[in-house]
């Protein structure tokens, strides 16, 4: 069993890294090799409309045409037993370099048939971690949580199964008084940070169990 999780943040410890690595520590505990990617080590664009994916009979036909920094991850995630895909919300949405990655890694195998059927030959679990410095108020507020419901539904859609772990009011710098965060309640995300997000990544953790587990 292989479990491949791709990092979209372009920092390698900090909150969406960490669960990430929770998660793979999880898979590992039953027994699965794991591998962390980072996708900020990588130069890649997103999907180029080129439709060399959907020309029938075309030799790209279900598989990307581009070849830059992630055709090889591609191929590795072709082989894999389970994917996992981490990212920081910004700005009200999924950041680039993930949003990048979901559209080459998924869109090839998606068929315009009518039933939107996928070309991926095998049924795999995927999860989702998302990471947002808002709270919950104001991720409801402004609907944040809406993309990774999308996202969640065309991995699903694609490769078979997916579940989505939300971790809210992330702790953004080391040091908060370096900044203008007047706007922020400092003790209260520092709080946050000592007594829930140990418990995100619990949940991180046992998400890694559940990829690894047979249905």
């Amino acid at each position: 069993m292989k479990v491949i999780a791709f990092n979209g943040s372009p920092r390698k410890d900090w909150n969406t890294a960490t669960l990430l690595k929770k998660a793979l520590d999880g898979a590992a505990s039953k027994g699965a090799e794991t591998e962390l990617v980072h996708l900020y080590d990588l130069d890649y664009k997103g999907c180029r409309s080129c439709f060399a994916c959907k020309a029938k009979g075309g030799k790209s036909y279900g598989r990307c045409a581009a070849v830059d920094g992630l055709t090889p991850v591609l191929k590795k995630a072709v082989e894999a037993d389970a994917l996992l895909l981490g990212a920081p919300v910004y700005m009200g949405a999924v950041n680039g370099a993930m949003q990048s990655f979901i559209e080459r890694l998924a869109y090839p195998y998606l068929v315009y048939d009518g039933k939107y059927s996928s070309l991926f030959k095998k049924s795999i679990k995927t999860g989702l971690i998302y990471t947002l410095g808002a709270n919950e108020d104001r991720i409801k507020q402004m609907g944040y949580d809406r993309q990774s419901w999308i996202q969640g539904g065309i991995m699903k859609m694609i490769f078979g199964s997916s579940e989505t772990l939300l971790v809210t009011d992330t702790y953004q710098f080391d040091d908060y008084s370096k900044y203008e965060t007047s706007g922020i309640d400092v003790e209260a995300k520092t709080r946050v940070r000592k007594e829930v997000f140990p418990l995100d990544c619990e949940k991180a953790f046992e998400m890694g169990i559940r990829l690894v587990q047979q249905p």
